[in-house]
Parts: C-alpha cells; structure tokens; sequence
C-alpha cells in the first residue's frame, strides 16, 4: 500500500505540472478562440528569459544575493512575456480578426517557430541552469502509519504547491475581479461583449499575457528541475492530451485531467509495465485523450456544441 500511495502521489504532483501548462492553453482559447499551438514555446522563451536575466542582472547591477536575482529575474521574464503579448496581439490577431478557425491555427504555429528562434537568438542555445532554491532532497511522511513511511521528491512538492497557489490566484482573478469579468464575458460571446463596449484587443493582449504567466512559472519549475533546454518545449505535447481529457474551456477539467493522466501514468508504467512492456508512461497520456474523444469529443467539462439550422 505505502508503494501504491508514493507512487500515486509522484504523478499527481507532476501532474500538477501538466494542468499547469494545459491552463494556458484553456486560458488563451476560452478568450480568444485560438488553439494556441504556441504555448510550449512561450514556456521555452519564458525558462530562458528567467535562466539568462538571473545570470546578467548580478553583472550588470553588481550584487550578488541569488534571492534578489531570482525575484528580479522573475519581474524580467514577466515583462518580456507581457511584451511578446502586446506583439502578438498588434502583429497577428488583430489582423485575423473574424478569420477561419485553420487561418488562426497556423498563425500560432508561425508565432511558435519566431518565439523558438527569439530565444536561440536573444539568450543562446546551450542548456542554461535555473537554481530558485527548491530542495532537491526526498522526504519521508506518515512514518507512524506506514513502516519507513512514505518517500516523497521535495523538489515535486513544493512544485505541485506552487502550480496549485497559482491556479487559486487565477480562479479568484476571474471570479472577483472586474477584468476577469470581462475575460468571462468575451468567453461567452464575443459579439455580445464588443456590444456592451468591452474592447476585445485589450482583453487579448490580457489574456496572453496570463498565458504568458502562466508558461513562465511552468517553465520555471520545468527549468529547475531538468535544466532549460529546447526540449522544454516538448513539455506542451503532453498538455495536449490533458486538455482534450479536461475539456478546452474548463479550468478545472484542465487541472482534473492533469491529475489524473499525471497519476495514470506513472500507476500505468509500475503495475501494466512488466504486463504490456516499457515505455507506457510516454504514450499512455494519449491512448487515454483518444478514448475519452471517442465517447465525449467535446471532454469531460467541456461545453458541447450544438449547432441550430
């Protein structure tokens, strides 16, 4: 049982990691419309931006508190992706307003490839070293419950409570906040919210500037854990399953569905490994979103759509 439950806790924890990086996916496409093919490689230039300014802020500013580098680094990056925001807004959408659900599609697969060649271009292409201070070491729990107890990655906790914290702050965003009201509003109908005089570019460049949040502290944590590298950007394709099971307009089927293709994974490549052989933790994740597709296309909190003739 104490097995079961360590390795339960694992991919819920990473699991975590994954509805992290499907909410900017939710986010993006409950507000715009746009399928956001882009969001990996806003999670890559977002770990980069953080890695390189933590790196050059102690030179150019001379002091060398790795706290204070870090907290700087962070207001950085956040900056840079408000800005890359602000650029996709002006450059693309506002000149595909109205256009063909492909048309926006492809835009976002052109905005990832000039995010991916930003990055190399502005802040290198080795693999940089993100240190926030996380413990790496493991911990044990429920001694008094299980012998030994239960061992658990420090390091994939405070990451699991990091992402949790931020999709609280985001849920009370949208529910109390007047532009948070607006980003619902625009979810609902465009039309409808350009008519009571909410200006849609405005709320785009908001909205893509919380993805852009949100993709800098997944790549954060991504970053601290496996270094940054161009690979992070791999991270996003394992979002997509999470965001088929969740449905792509619910918040909380993204954070459900992280969960449980996070635990379903890692439960799946223990105990059906040594049965169907290795390797089940890398294709599990979308053997599960293909199943879900069949019976419920539109996920299992996701709005269905009905169209009227």
């Amino acid at each position: 049982m104490g097995f079961f439950l360590e390795t339960l806790f694992g991919g819920l924890m990473v699991g975590m990691l994954y509805a992290l990086v499907a909410l900017g996916f939710v986010l993006i496409f409950k507000a715009s419309g746009v399928f956001n093919f882009a969001q990996g490689a806003m999670v890559l230039f977002a770990a980069l931006a953080m890695a390189r300014l933590a790196e050059w802020l102690p030179k150019w500013l001379g002091f060398e508190s790795l706290i204070l580098a870090n907290v700087l680094a962070f207001i950085g990056a956040a900056l840079c992706m408000v800005v890359v925001a602000w650029l996709v807004e002006h450059l693309a959408l506002r000149r595909l307003v109205n256009q063909e659900g492909i048309t926006l599609l492809m835009a976002t697969l052109g905005i990832a490839n000039v995010l991916d060649g930003a990055g190399q271009l502005i802040f290198g292409s080795s693999t940089y070293k993100i240190d926030i201070g996380m413990p790496k070491d493991p911990m044990f729990v429920l001694d008094s419950v299980f012998q030994g107890g239960l061992l658990l990655n420090r390091e994939d906790l405070y990451a699991a409570l990091a992402a949790a914290t931020l999709v609280a702050l985001l849920t009370l965003f949208f529910q109390k906040t007047r532009t948070g009201r607006a980003l619902r509003a625009v979810a609902d109908d465009h039309q409808a919210a350009q008519s009571i005089g909410i200006p849609l570019s405005r709320i785009w460049v908001v909205v893509w500037s919380i993805g852009g949040i949100v993709a800098l502290v997944a790549g954060v944590i991504w970053g601290s854990k496996l270094g940054v590298q161009y690979s992070i950007s791999l991270v996003a394709l394992k979002a997509f399953p999470v965001v088929i099971l969740g449905g792509l307009t619910s918040v909380p089927g993204a954070i459900l569905g992280g969960l449980v293709i996070g635990a379903g994974e890692k439960l799946s490549e223990i105990y059906l490994g040594p049965l169907l052989g290795g390797g089940i933790e890398a294709w599990f994740a979308y053997v599960l979103a293909l199943a879900v597709l069949l019976v419920r296309p539109q996920g299992l909190f996701g709005d269905k759509i009905i169209d009227r003739v």
